[in-house]
């Protein structure tokens, strides 16, 4: 997902309050049975920015994710998601019932709400999100002060989960874990770090000591990497289960590389759909159960990794108008909020 996102993955738990505040062992509970009632794994969408693109959006602007600067608009941003979540539901449900009548299981599958923190490098727009290099005067209070409010707003907002992503450096995963105990925060989150080499956090901090500042908090109910090659993803799961026993997370993008100045990504290096999708069974058999998308994958990437771990979201087809308003409700990320 892009900095400051609200996005739908297709699971969560069908009777958890989203947002309720519990005790940190809750988080881990949570996921815990979230993943049992999705079968074992989840597949996560976090291609928004590359949904606006293909939609006409200009992303080239330096504030193209904080135009609309506002606390209201970080909450509604969630109530939105929300509101999605039961007109998805409520769509499933009713295709399943038709479907029932010919003797077919109408189950129903949670979904979950993830609210995305992203980096400090995407306020900086400079593309040092992919570096992690912020300069000496930026210091760790200096990522708190950022970061203070938005977790905040977003934590009371009614989403399921925060997701703290694309981090690139040892000194923001640090600042992260101060501001969960400082602010009190209950809900889970998951960290989400970003590699170049499959060895380390394109910083060049060690994996084992960002590994290991998330793992020390228990608010953490997944870690992994997001915004990073298909090709660095099985090493950096067989590398991190070295050093955690959370869950997993991954969601990396198609391989491509951001050229900062031209605010552009560049192909040349990327990663076809289907060479995609041939990595993830082999994922979630490293140890791997949140699987999914970034940067420049798309709807139809999505549909081919819920494909590739077996999963149904779809009912069987009663009729072509329920059938496209289901496709176009699951396969799309959804809504974008503020990130500064």
């Amino acid at each position: 997902m892009a900095a400051g996102e609200v996005g739908i993955a297709p699971f969560s738990l069908s009777h958890a309050h989203a947002g309720t505040h519990r005790g940190t062992g809750f988080g881990a509970r949570l996921m815990r049975e979230f993943l049992r009632e999705a079968g074992g794994c989840a597949v996560i969408d976090g291609g928004l920015a590359t949904e606006l693109e293909a939609h006409g959006a200009d992303l080239k602007d330096p504030l193209w994710s904080a135009k609309e600067e506002s606390e209201a608009l970080l909450r509604r941003s969630v109530e939105l998601a929300c509101d999605a979540r039961e007109i998805f539901q409520g769509r499933r449900l009713r295709g399943s019932d038709r479907c029932s009548k010919d003797g077919i299981s109408s189950e129903q599958h949670p979904v979950l709400i993830a609210a995305s923190i992203g980096s400090y490098g995407a306020y900086l727009a400079d593309g040092s999100e992919y570096s992690g290099n912020y300069g000496l005067e930026v210091t760790l209070e200096t990522l708190k002060d950022f970061h203070r409010r938005r977790l905040q707003v977003l934590s009371e907002a009614g989403a399921d989960i925060i997701a703290f992503e694309t981090i690139p450096c040892k000194i923001e995963a640090q600042a992260y874990i101060e501001l969960l105990q400082e602010c009190n925060i209950k809900i889970p989150v998951w960290f989400s770090f970003t590699s170049n080499d499959g060895i380390n956090v394109v910083s060049g901090d060690s994996l084992m000591d960002c590994a290991s500042i998330a793992d020390s908090c228990d608010n953490v109910v997944a870690i992994g990497f997001n915004c990073t090659s298909p090709r660095y993803i099985h090493s950096l799961i067989l590398s991190i289960r070295k050093w955690t026993e959370k869950l997993i997370v991954i969601y990396p993008n198609s391989g491509e590389s951001y050229d900062p100045d031209k605010k552009e990504w560049v192909a040349s290096n990327g990663v076809s759909g289907e060479d995609f999708v041939s990595y993830v069974s082999k994922w979630h058999e490293a140890g791997a159960s949140l699987i999914g998308g970034c940067c420049r994958t798309t709807p139809n990437t999505i549909r081919a990794i819920v494909k590739a771990l077996g999963k149904d979201f779809y009912p069987s087809k009663p009729d072509e108008e329920l059938d496209n308003d289901i496709e176009r409700n699951i396969l799309k990320d959804s809504f974008l909020i503020d990130s500064a």
